[in-house]
């Protein structure tokens, strides 16, 4: 089957090319995307921001790793024809006892190394989707990708942070910033959470949290147990830095920002005060079966998130497609969901 892919070639140049889809594969379902979130990854693609030698291995690429849509077409017996579906980028190819799929090296992801949601169809194995229950707002839940992975970095943080969580920190006002702020209130409850930001606006949204504090000012006398880095970027080695000035000794500090170039960091306090460094990346199955289900369960969750939701774009061609990521660079904050009336 002819299946229509929206592809890269250049930034800010999309081309359509064609790929052929194999129907009625053993467990294999295939999906229309429509409703497609643009993440600051894709952004990097499209405005060429990724260094020459990367674009020139990745691109020509479909974007977008954020997306739910409608199966068309299912060999799976636990996927119905119809069904409401979120689907997985991350796409192992082998199990590691130790390791979780989203960090294996051969693992595939859509959108960095080969196609992204931006096609007519998708062919995903089963256990590539994830059914939507009904309720959950279809814009909300085109970004469920990027709150599983706020999830997987607090399922990992709960594994590996000391015992004592009375107190904990987020850096960063953005989305990630955000969405990790709302999971962790869900998901520790009785912890008290404080943010650290730059912008007035943004740090007035997180009503759910018990302080915010704009960095750009003198911050004196604080201290927490525990911290998530979600600034990314050249900015976050300036974060990391305040965080392991405030951080209470032994505390563990989750690094989530993604940065382009090496960040500085003082290892002699790291030492000094034992702290726990770790990565967590993308996520898995497991991690968006738990996102839905914590989404189902709390309908709060979903209100607070679309508050989040700046641009929704209908798409019909490739000049609505550059339009809608225009208005992503345009926009001070929040997420873009691209409707896609193809």
């Amino acid at each position: 089957m002819l299946n229509t892919v929206y592809r890269l070639v250049a930034p800010r140049r999309f081309e359509v090319a064609f790929s052929d889809i194999e129907l009625f594969k053993e467990n294999q379902v295939i999906v229309r995307p429509q409703f497609l979130s643009i993440c600051h990854a894709d952004q990097r693609y499209y405005q060429g921001l990724r260094p020459a030698d990367i674009l020139a291995k990745k691109l020509p690429m479909a974007l977008i790793h954020e997306s739910i849509g409608v199966v068309v077409q299912s060999c799976a017996d636990n996927v119905k024809v119809g069904d409401r579906v979120v689907m997985i980028p991350n796409t192992p190819v082998e199990t590691d006892e130790y390791i979780a799929e989203n960090y294996l090296r051969s693992s595939k992801f859509r959108a960095s190394g080969f196609d992204g949601f931006m096609q007519d169809l998708v062919a995903l194995d089963a256990d590539r989707v994830v059914k939507l229950p009904e309720g959950i707002d279809n814009h909300v839940a085109s970004f469920i990708e990027l709150m599983s992975v706020s999830v997987h970095a607090i399922l990992r943080f709960k594994s590996i942070a000391l015992g004592r969580r009375d107190n904990i920190a987020i850096f960063g006002d953005g989305n990630l910033g955000f969405i990790t702020g709302i999971f962790l209130k869900s998901m520790l409850p009785g912890s008290k959470l404080s943010i650290f930001g730059v912008n007035e606006d943004k740090l007035a949204s997180f009503s759910f949290a018990d302080n915010t504090y704009n960095v750009a000012g003198e911050i004196k006398g604080v201290s927490f147990d525990h911290a998530f880095e979600c600034v990314g970027n050249a900015a976050s080695g300036q974060a990391i830095e305040n965080i392991i000035d405030f951080i209470n000794p032994e505390g563990s500090i989750s690094l989530l920002g993604v940065s382009e170039y090496p960040v500085p960091i003082n290892t002699r306090m790291v030492l000094e005060k034992g702290l726990r460094l770790f990565g967590s990346s993308r996520s898995g199955l497991t991690d968006f079966n738990m996102t839905v289900d914590m989404l189902k369960e709390n309908p709060w969750m979903v209100n607070y998130l679309s508050n989040i939701i700046n641009n929704i774009v209908p798409v019909k061609d490739i000049a609505d497609m550059n339009r809608a990521f225009e208005l992503d660079i345009q926009k001070p904050g929040g997420k873009t969901i691209m409707e896609w009336n193809k």
